[in-house]
């Protein structure tokens, strides 16, 4: 697992590389290939851009993913080229994360803000690898991979509301 970390936000809260490393890593082991990803952490006007500019809506969101697609090269030579810059490393994409937000969200859920990260890169890593939650039996899918990957880190399940006695 090869991962670009890139922090351009001022939020000085934020897990270790091998942190993000860790967490990218445990969604990606039934994966066949090399990986790797980028993980831009922002803050919330490039979020609010990103989100505008590719999914139409004007507001800031906790995790956005951009899974890589090669492009498709007509001359065979450039293609073979490209095939030997990119190597044996299956690049998955993107992933922007809201730093501001994350912390926001996971205090208005009560929830440790690291075990929050955790889930979000668990999150976006799986969109990657093209998992999605557009329909239920997806949703479910995609939620049950999660809450499993994440028991393995000892962090309960996250679409469990907290009930405060």
């Amino acid at each position: 697992m090869n991962l670009d970390l890139q922090v351009a936000c001022e939020n000085s809260n934020l897990p270790s590389l091998a942190q993000f490393e860790q967490w990218a890593q445990l969604a990606v082991e039934n994966y066949s290939a090399a990986t790797e990803i980028t993980i831009r952490v922002v803050e919330p006007a490039e979020s609010q851009a990103l989100n505008l500019q590719y999914r139409g809506k004007d507001k800031p969101t906790n995790v956005l993913s951009f899974p890589f697609e090669e492009p498709e090269f007509e001359d065979p030579e450039i293609a073979a080229a490209m095939a030997q810059e990119l190597g044996d490393a299956d690049y998955l994409g993107d992933l922007v994360i809201n730093a501001s937000l994350v912390a926001e969200e996971a205090a208005q859920q009560g929830k440790a803000t690291q075990h929050h990260w955790a889930h979000l890169v668990i999150h976006g890593t799986l969109h990657l690898q093209g998992y999605d939650h557009i329909d239920d039996d997806e949703a479910e899918l995609m939620e049950s991979l999660e809450t499993q990957l994440l028991a393995q880190l000892n962090i309960a399940n996250p679409y469990v509301a907290k009930t405060h006695d």
